[in-house]
This record gives structure tokens, C-alpha cells and sequence, in this order.
């Protein structure tokens, strides 16, 4: 294993990290005597395969469900300085229910303290404020510091870039958990910023988020050669020493395997991402266009410029990804999941498009006469069977990373 110094915390952190949303039981809490002893076994099986391979970082979640409890099971018996434990907890407005909240958090882990606390999901500016006003969830966050409940404290985001960096420009936080990988590099501009705040960063499930690569069509196959699609993804990642651990959200002891493949890249990964990078550039320009692949983003509407709060710049970039990459099955994964994944996954689909009269917000688009057409098309593609987030489905069993 390789580890690198997450920001100011000066941890040592692995550069794959165990996250904790795909071996727990259920999202929902359930009582102890519930959760199967093939399933606790499981859990156990992950987290020692993890600290055998040098990934000492267990992270977790409130809002994961029995993963916690579960955790608390094995944990205790583990050496505690060898640890870095994270959890995270949602901001809320009542700061009384946020310190409830993660005193519940502390007795599932049966420990007494955790390394890193995030402030899970800040993904607006009304849930920042619940951080940072006065009275709110950070002033708690620094009571349980004095008290030695918790050492440094970060957030995590599926937000914009825009509220990311409003949230980084605080210089409260240590460390971010956020969203980059090499098909969505959007947050580029927010990493930049957490590291001139000498922050940690930590890259939330590059895997599945980062295009299902644990299945992944042919052609992506084909165009990462000679190393697959999760090796050139991990490799893309820690290649910018910005970037310090990637989550591996492991299912099963197992699934730590191919990212562990990484490893004997890291110290040349400039010799063997060019040619992989220069396939993908000219198969989506083969695809697509050379003026397209350039311009397609320039101009696009907000969520509040856009009649019917069409998610356009999510829709258009599925699209590119299904025609480009074949990444079909990825792009309906997040396509139906538009208009159900609240401010997670924010704004509607197309599926009423041609009723709305979108010329205007698309004033600024050298694209505005064909992209209507275009997001009618991509809904004819993509568009099918709403789907939840995970965290509203009732079992964690499928094999997702």
C-alpha cells in the first residue's frame, strides 16, 4: 500500500480507503439479534482483508444503515491506533439533533472517539448555513473536539462545484469528500481550491459513479487496454497528487482486488495514461465530433435558468458517455434517477421536453438550435423505470463498488 498526507490533518492516509455503504445488512436500522451471521461474518471478512492489504481507513455513514452497528461489532477488537475511522452525519437545522444524531453514531462504532466526523451532503447553501451560522452543526462538531469525541472534521458533497467552493472558502474544514473522476471532471476547479486550503481530499466511489466500471461495456474495455477500466480510473485519479484516496466501496473481501493492481502503476503513471487517454479523446471525437466534444458545455442553463428544472448539462453529458463509450447501462442508471435523487442527484429528465420552450435559456449555447432535439433523443435512449437512490431501497446484496 501507498499512503499519502491528507492536508493538515497530517494523516497518513492509504490511498484506497474501505468505504462502508456495501457490506452492511439494510439501510434501515434494525435491532442487533436481525442482522444475519453471514452477513456480520462478511462485513468482518471485508474490513480484515482491508487492514491485510495496508487500508486502514474504515469509513461510514449515519445515513448507512446497520453499517455502523455492524461495525461496532469488529472495530472494538481492532487495534485503535492503527485505525482511521471516519463517519458522517447530515447537517441539519436543529444543532440539539445533530449532537443526538452522532452520540448515537459513537455508541453502534463502540468507540470513544472517531478520526474524521464529515458533515454529510453539503449540497446547497441553506444545508451549509446549518454548518456554519452560529449555534449550528460545526459549533457542536468543536464541543465534541474539546472533548476528544473527534479530531478533525471534513464534508462530503454531491453538490455543484459553485457550493462546493463556498464551502471550502469557510477554512473550516479539513478534508472534502467529493465527486472526480476521468468522465466527470467537473470538480476539478474545487479540488485546486482544497488544496490551496491544504486540505484532504478524498474521492467518493470512483467505480460506480465513475460509470459502473465493475461492468463495463466492450468498447470502454477495448479503449483502456492494456489495464482495465478500474485500474486506468484509479490511476487517472491518484495521478494528481492533489487527489490523496479513492473510496472502494467494498461488497465482499474480494472486491479490493483489481483496484489493488493500481499499485505497481502509480510511480509511471505518466508513461502509461497518454495513450490511453489520446483512445478516449479520439473515439468520443470519432463519435461525436471534434466541435462538439470542445463545446458542448459552453453556455448551458442553471436548474433555476431552465423551465421545468431540466438537468440539460447532466443530460447531454449521459448522452456523450452512452454514444461515445457504449456506456449505455451507466447512463440510464443516472438518467432515471433524475427527478428522484432530491438534492443529491438534482433536476428532472426529459420526459417533457417537447413541451417546454427551452430557446431562451439556451441563449448562450452555440448549440441552442439542436439541443432540444438532442435531450428528445436522449430521453428515446435513456429513459425507462425511475429508480430510487440507494439509500431508500431496502438491501445493500447487489454487487456494486
Amino acid at each position: 500500500m501507498q499512503y499519502r498526507r491528507f492536508g493538515r490533518t497530517e494523516l497518513a492516509m492509504p490511498v484506497f480507503s474501505c468505504g462502508g455503504m456495501r457490506y452492511q445488512h439494510k439501510w434501515q436500522d434494525v435491532s442487533p439479534k436481525q442482522i444475519p451471521a453471514d452477513s456480520q461474518a462478511n462485513l468482518e471478512a471485508t474490513i480484515r482483508r482491508s487492514l491485510d492489504v495496508g487500508i486502514n481507513h474504515i469509513e461510514t455513514a449515519r445515513g448507512y444503515g446497520t453499517s455502523e452497528m455492524q461495525l461496532g461489532q469488529i472495530l472494538p477488537t481492532l487495534p485503535r491506533e492503527k485505525l482511521i475511522v471516519q463517519t458522517k452525519i447530515s447537517p441539519v437545522a436543529d444543532a440539539k439533533a445533530f449532537r443526538r444524531t452522532f452520540d448515537q453514531s459513537l455508541s453502534y462504532l463502540k468507540l470513544d472517539h472517531v478520526d474524521l466526523l464529515g458533515l454529510h451532503g453539503i449540497n446547497t447553501p441553506e444545508l451549509l448555513d446549518f454548518c456554519i451560522r452560529p449555534g449550528g452543526c460545526l459549533d457542536v462538531v468543536r464541543a465534541l473536539q474539546n472533548q476528544g469525541k473527534v479530531r478533525f472534521v471534513g464534508f462530503s458533497t454531491h453538490g455543484p462545484t459553485d457550493v462546493i467552493e463556498q464551502t471550502i472558502a469557510t477554512n473550516q474544514f479539513d478534508y472534502i469528500n467529493l465527486h472526480w473522476y476521468y468522465i466527470n471532471q467537473t470538480n476539478w476547479s474545487a479540488i485546486e481550491a482544497a488544496a490551496r486550503h491544504d486540505m484532504g481530499v478524498f474521492i467518493i466511489s470512483p467505480s460506480e459513479k465513475g460509470g459502473m466500471l465493475f461492468k463495463p461495456p466492450q468498447r470502454l474495455v477495448n479503449l483502456c487496454a492494456p489495464l482495465s477500466p478500474i485500474v486506468f480510473n484509479d490511476l487517472f485519479c491518484l495521478s494528481h497528487p492533489q487527489v490523496h484516496t479513492l473510496s472502494i466501496g467494498a461488497a465482499n473481501p474480494q472486491d479490493f482486488d483489481e483496484h489493488l493492481k493500481t499499485l505497481a502503476y502509480l510511480d509511471h503513471a505518466s508513461d502509461v495514461l497518454p495513450p490511453i487517454l489520446e483512445q478516449l479523446e479520439q473515439a468520443a471525437i470519432d463519435r461525436l465530433g471534434a466541435d462538439w466534444m470542445k463545446t458542448w458545455h459552453i453556455g448551458l442553463p442553471t436548474l433555476a435558468e431552465t423551465p421545468g428544472g431540466l438537468n440539460i448539462p447532466v443530460m447531454l453529458w449521459l448522452r456523450n458517455l452512452a454514444l461515445a463509450y457504449d456506456m449505455v447501462d451507466y447512463a440510464k442508471m443516472r438518467y432515471n434517477l433524475l427527478g428522484q435523487g432530491g438534492h443529491w442527484f438534482p433536476g428532472a429528465n426529459g420526459d417533457r421536453v417537447a413541451d417546454l420552450n427551452l430557446q431562451p435559456c439556451l441563449a448562450q449555447s452555440p448549440h441552442a438550435d439542436k439541443i432540444p432535439q438532442l435531450l428528445a433523443e436522449t430521453h428515446a435512449l435513456l429513459g425507462g423505470q425511475k429508480i430510487q437512490r440507494l439509500s431508500r431501497q431496502s438491501s445493500t446484496r447487489e454487487h456494486i463498488l
